[in-house]
């Protein structure tokens, strides 16, 4: 079933979309990501360009991350102190990232330029993340315990401005997360991508917090930082599409919640290990889908059309979005927030139903 894309101004196949987005959602709840770095290639594969794809694929974080940073709120396993000061740095980030967004397009190529990015960023974190995840898994096969340091304090801890956070059991340079933040925002505004793949293996590997906690504080920050990724796009560019995010929304979140289901059986190195297989497949495909396919015969790319939209939700889309693109802009995030906590909270209610129910079964018993 094909839908015309208001703004973006493209044919999609609605089942397509829900399908990829779900499979985004799962994977997004497992690793505690937000999965821009997924959505936003495979939409730009299937034809919807590169402007459109990285502003809505930025809504649609949006709304995941909600659900799932709430989800993780309701466990505790959440540093709030540490994401606020990453958050800080990420604001930061995202003002330099919108204008830097703003140069490549101008320029021209910007698909390219992005899946150049891609490429690079997936390979190299994915690598080292393997490398690590790999040795670990290893060490446990052949039974061999390896003695580690609570932390491990870099040159980079020790720098001004140090900050105890109790929830991680850290003290170290507030300077840390907030030029992690800082880059975490850069790269989200250029590539749509919530940073959460730059952010979680920092968390772990640099400024070393607690695996249990990643998941949810990088879901956390990645709440903020969207929001202002999706407010620049839209008032730069025009570019967030309401039906498109509505869409990506359904399939991700779905997916998103039975991922967290999952995740609570991993173990720390299995985590690190399929994390970094994850980045390397992506940064592979997007190798292959650049420079060694032809995507004009390709046939799940998307069908530009030039046909004029006499629906009249349709026009009134086109028309807020190109008058008012600030109101738009927040009724497009107010409306992702929303769908993000009512599944959150249908998810928790579910949980402390089945707690109750086994809990009488076992009152019964005794």
């Amino acid at each position: 079933m094909d839908f015309y894309l208001p703004i973006a101004q493209v044919q999609i196949s609605i089942i397509t979309i829900l399908s990829l987005s779900f499979a985004v959602g799962f994977l997004s709840g497992i690793f505690g990501i937000g999965g821009g770095f997924l959505m936003t290639p495979i939409l730009i594969f299937l034809g919807i360009p590169a402007t459109y794809a990285v502003a809505n694929v930025a809504n649609n974080i949006l709304g995941i991350s909600v659900s799932g940073a709430t989800t993780h709120w309701y466990r505790k396993t959440l540093d709030y102190k540490m994401g606020i000061v990453i958050v800080i740095g990420g604001l930061i980030g995202t003002f330099f990232g919108m204008q830097i967004f703003q140069y490549l397009k101008n320029i021209g190529n910007i698909n390219t330029i992005i899946a150049l990015a891609y490429i690079y960023l997936l390979a190299i974190v994915g690598t080292l993340i393997f490398v690590q995840g790999f040795k670990e898994i290893s060490a446990l096969k052949k039974k061999i315990i390896i003695k580690k340091k609570l932390h491990t304090h870099f040159w980079i801890h020790g720098l001004p401005f140090r900050i105890r956070f109790s929830k991680s059991k850290l003290y170290e340079s507030a300077l840390t997360p907030i030029i992690l933040g800082f880059l975490v925002g850069l790269f989200a505004s250029i590539m749509g991508i919530g940073g959460a793949f730059l952010m979680v293996p920092a968390m772990i590997y640099i400024i070393g917090m607690p695996t249990r906690l990643i998941p949810g504080t990088s879901l956390f920050v990645t709440i903020f930082i969207t929001i202002f990724v999706v407010i620049g796009h839209a008032l730069s560019f025009q570019s967030i599409d309401i039906v498109l995010v509505t869409i990506l929304l359904i399939g991700s979140i779905i997916g998103l919640h039975i991922g967290l289901k999952l995740a609570e059986k991993l173990h720390t190195s299995e985590y690190k290990t399929l994390l970094a297989l994850l980045l390397l497949s992506v940064g592979i495909f997007m190798g292959i889908e650049t420079f060694v396919l032809d995507q004009s015969t390709f046939a799940l790319k998307s069908i530009p059309t030039s046909m004029t939209s006499t629906n009249s939700l349709e026009i009134y889309v086109k028309n807020l979005s190109k008058n008012s693109p600030l109101i738009y802009a927040f009724l497009s995030i107010f409306f992702v927030i929303i769908i993000g906590f009512i599944f959150s909270y249908i998810r928790e209610l579910i949980h402390h139903f089945r707690l109750s129910k086994e809990t009488s079964v076992k009152n019964l018993d005794q």
